[in-house]
């Protein structure tokens, strides 16, 4: 069992707001042990902390927010994922807007930047949330279950279904080990349909994300682009899973399956776990 993880350095990512366009830039900063992920809004007159807990967790279209008071951080999944997915348990995570970087729609600039961080063992044990018990949220379309798990971690089993068209059906299963999320998730991207994109933009927002920003799709695949894996979508819906979940606040040791869920229901599991349910603390 390893100890509780931090970066050795801090780092920096900057970029834009997919939703507000707003320029941000994000920096990873070393943590002691037991302080977990906490995001820190340090624009303002007083700087504001935000624990990367479900608790703080507030209802978003398409997104994960984050919320302590009347302050936001806005679309975490994506710094979450990657900090779950290289067992980053503690750091502080600085941001001057209130939305964090869209980029390329992956999480694979964080990765890189954390790369470049290094890893820094803190010495303090690591206690997982060990599934002990199978639970399900959802309904018959859309639902996310946990069972006990198939190993000493976190896998993914995750079906996605849009029926007939370019994206279709697809389906991935994974054990989420630091090396395969690097390789096999950190590079998927966010995707959208074309009628979703023009409906984001009748309502004031993504203005300035292009074609080139994330996977567009319209009736014969994605338009001005291409895809890095033929399964990208479903890739990228369990590289937010993992965000998702990761906002329990420890290291998740389960079987998870999915099929067609988003950050809503994601969100529900996460509470539901951190409310006790289906599990046991590891010794």
């Amino acid at each position: 069992m390893r100890t509780q993880q931090t970066i050795r350095r801090a780092v920096t990512v900057a970029g834009k707001g997919y939703w507000t366009g707003r320029p941000v830039t994000v920096e990873f900063q070393p943590a002691p042990a037991d302080s977990g992920i906490v995001f820190v809004r340090g624009d303002g007159d007083v700087p504001v902390r935000i624990p990367a807990l479900v608790d703080h967790r507030i209802e978003a279209t398409a997104r994960t927010n984050l919320a302590a008071g009347a302050t936001q951080v806005q679309m975490v999944e994506h710094v979450m994922s990657a900090l779950a997915g290289l067992g980053i348990d503690c750091c502080v995570v600085r941001v001057d807007a209130e939305e964090l970087p869209g980029l390329d729609g992956s999480s694979h600039a964080f990765v890189e930047a954390i790369d470049e961080a290094g890893l820094e063992r803190l010495g303090a044990p690591l206690e997982p949330l060990v599934v002990a018990a199978s639970c399900r949220v959802g309904d018959g379309t859309a639902w996310v279950s946990v069972e006990p798990p198939r190993f000493a971690g976190l896998s993914i089993e995750y079906e996605l279904d849009y029926g007939a068209g370019p994206i279709g059906r697809q389906s991935l299963e994974i054990q989420v080990t630091a090396d395969r999320y690097r390789e096999e998730l950190a590079r998927a991207r966010t995707f959208i349909s074309m009628e979703e994109a023009g409906r984001l933009r009748a309502a004031g927002l993504a203005l300035d994300v292009g074609f080139g920003d994330l996977l567009v799709f319209d009736e014969s695949g994605p338009v001005g682009n291409s895809l890095r894996w033929p399964d990208e979508c479903v890739r990228h819906k369990v590289l937010d899973l993992v965000g998702d979940l990761s906002l329990v606040g420890r290291p998740i040791h389960a079987h998870v399956r999915a099929s067609r869920s988003g950050h809503r229901l994601n969100g529900q599991m996460a509470a539901l776990l951190a409310a006790g349910h289906g599990r046991r603390a590891s010794a």
